[in-house]
């Protein structure tokens, strides 16, 4: 891979590098190390095809567009077409080994017959009208007059107008060469009388390699953690992080860290950020100040530590949604560990939500007159709100549905992993310092009972109350040995035979909303146990995404693949109104009954709303003690 090396200092008889007096200035490495060929080029191998392909064919356009964010290569990938196009003797072509007699003039700037011009500071007519007055005279010594216009999206109306004739019919001896960061800007007319590329960020890997090929080149030692933290504040931009990279160089005196990198960005080490995190997260808004000021005193900044922590969020959701192998690219061994465990941990909802509120808090710690300050506030809204319902919940409750206990943290993974881990956490699970020790009130049993996601009986006026993660310790108890009941009337669906079976393992893994919507909100048109395939017609109320949502759940729950389809056909009778209307048969059967029907003549007010099997167990127990 040719490199152009315009720095060193040493001649043939080695005297130069050896007077400091005639030493060659220094040169960044951006320049330094700017590509001069299509093989110097990085991440922009369909670019490099393309115009390999064309060459070879005689398949060359009149004008080219390249766009893409800074850094990324336009004006030297313009420099290097420029110098493709007259190469000598055997241009076009892309395969340049050696310099040829235009090629050093073309990639300094300084060959007469390629032009470039900065838009950002010739946007009149004028300026065009020089370049089209150019255009008519052939080129002086080059094969091609090439105009290179940077940044053409500053151009005024006037000046593309005035430029589009001759771009759409120039003279055989001229092509056009335009960059630009802003291709919206750009005039559709121009757009369509060019070949358009589009430069892509740099990934991550890419730019850890070209980074460690250059240190090496320089004689200084680069730690690969630190050349990926380096790549990633880059934001895919080989310019940007050349520039980090020689301060780093610098600043390290010829061994780049992970640390000094860190300190000199002002970024604060990954591993606390994830530390903070976790107690945010978990709801310890005491300790996560403590953290947040440790981080501080040690030189991070308070909106960088915002940016920090929802890059973490997204990792961690991005892990949640597309599994580790995609979403682990470009970090540490260590950073891939605790986005793991946090993904796992955690619920792409409350991830969300977290990305949201750091955003916004991003914003007000930039525009507050106390950074610091605001930082705090956004760090305690985040801990005071792990534990509030999502809005379908809340619109639940408010309508007198029945909510849903919301179990966030470790506690929410490991109810989702396994049951024994489930039943341990919930029989541990702490009380919090402001709850009282006092039992909460029950509902009287004159009341009407409705049965809750956790199987106990209340009064809708304390449901919300009763599901709290903050709930008393008989609510805990009650909420333990219901979950244990509930878990063993569906132990034997971890491979369902029949809808009513997946509901039933819906229930199960507490997904009670899941669980609701497939009860009352979702006709069975078809299950077939052996495909694996299940058709379901959607009633009013039910949410659109309840199909994906259903087949993840059971790929994960029986470990065997299911396909979850909507048919706009109506199927059968909802579960919820199946047994509604088998319950109303059998009160109404119980009515007719002479002893029940002696109890109703006595109290003309009383009704029948349930029925429940007599546990006998129970009753002898209570008899004998």
């Amino acid at each position: 891979m040719a490199r152009r090396e315009t720095s060193k200092t040493t001649g043939s008889d080695g005297g130069a590098g050896d007077n400091p007096d005639h030493a060659t200035p220094y040169v960044v490495l951006a320049r330094k190390y700017r590509p001069a060929s299509f093989e110097d080029l990085i991440g922009q191998s369909a670019m490099v095809t393309t115009l390999r392909n064309a060459f070879a064919s005689g398949r060359i356009a009149q004008g080219y567009m390249l766009t893409g964010v800074r850094g990324v290569g336009k004006t030297t990938t313009a420099r290097i077409l420029a110098r493709g196009l007259n190469y000598e003797p055997n241009g076009p072509t892309t395969e340049m080994p050696v310099l040829g007699p235009h090629c050093p003039e073309i990639m300094e700037s300084r060959h007469p017959d390629v032009v470039e011009m900065d838009a950002a500071s010739n946007t009149g007519v004028d300026n065009i009208r020089e370049i089209i007055e150019s255009a008519r005279y052939r080129p002086m010594i080059a094969r091609y007059k090439v105009f290179i216009i940077d940044e053409v999206h500053m151009l005024s109306k006037g000046a593309f107008n005035a430029l589009l004739k001759t771009l759409e019919e120039p003279p055989e001896h001229v092509k056009f060469i335009f960059a630009t960061t802003e291709i919206r800007k750009v005039p559709v007319t121009v757009l369509s009388r060019c070949q358009r590329f589009d430069l892509r960020r740099v990934d991550v890997p890419d730019l850890v390699a070209h980074f460690k090929r250059i240190a090496t080149n320089e004689g200084a030692q680069a730690d690969e953690d630190a050349l990926a933290l380096i790549a990633r504040a880059a934001g895919g931009s080989v310019r940007d992080g050349l520039s980090i990279l020689d301060q780093a160089i610098a600043m390290g005196q010829g061994h780049v860290t992970e640390a000094g990198v860190r300190d000199m960005l002002g970024l604060a080490d990954r591993g606390r950020v994830f530390d903070l995190l976790e107690l945010v997260f978990a709801g310890k808004a005491g300790p996560a100040l403590e953290s947040f000021a440790g981080l501080l005193r040690d030189g991070a900044d308070a909106g960088q530590l915002m940016a920090d922590l929802a890059e973490a969020v997204h990792i961690a959701t991005r892990v949640r949604a597309v599994g580790g192998g995609a979403a682990f690219e470009g970090l540490s061994a260590e950073e891939r560990r605790r986005a793991g465990a946090l993904a796992d941990r955690l619920s792409v909802p409350l991830l969300s939500r977290a990305w949201q509120m750091l955003l916004k808090g991003y914003d007000e710690v930039s525009r507050a007159p106390n950074a610091a300050a605001a930082a705090e506030m956004v760090l305690i809204r985040i801990c005071y709100s792990a534990d509030l319902p999502s809005p379908d919940e809340i619109i639940r409750i408010l309508g007198g549905g029945a909510p849903t206990r919301r179990s966030l943290g470790a506690r929410d993974a490991a109810s989702r992993d396994t049951r024994g881990e489930a039943r341990a956490i919930m029989r541990d699970a702490p009380v919090r310092a402001e709850e009282t020790s006092e039992p909460r009130p029950r509902a009287p049993a004159a009341s009407p009972p409705h049965v809750a996601a956790n199987g106990e009986e209340s009064d809708d006026s304390d449901g919300y109350e009763r599901f709290a993660d903050d709930a008393g310790p008989n609510d805990e108890s009650d909420f333990f040995e219901d979950a244990v009941a509930t878990e063993a009337s569906a132990a034997g669906y971890a491979n369902p035979l029949s809808f009513a079976e997946v509901v039933a393992l819906a229930g199960s893994h507490r997904e009670v909303l899941l669980k609701t919507h497939l009860e009352e909100r979702v006709s069975l048109v078809r299950f077939d146990h052996a495909t694996g395939a299940i058709d379901l017609h959607l009633l009013a109320g039910a949410p659109p995404g309840i199909a994906n949502e259903l087949r993840e759940r059971l790929n994960q729950w029986t470990g065997r693949r299911w396909m979850v389809m909507l048919s706009k056909a109506p199927g059968d009778p909802t579960l919820a109104d199946v047994r509604r209307r088998k319950l109303a048969e059998e009160i109404a059967q119980l009515s007719a009954h002479p002893a029940v029907r002696v109890v109703l003549d006595a109290f003309p007010d009383a009704r029948i709303d349930d029925i429940r099997p007599i546990e006998t167990d129970r009753d002898d127990d209570s008899a004998t003690g």
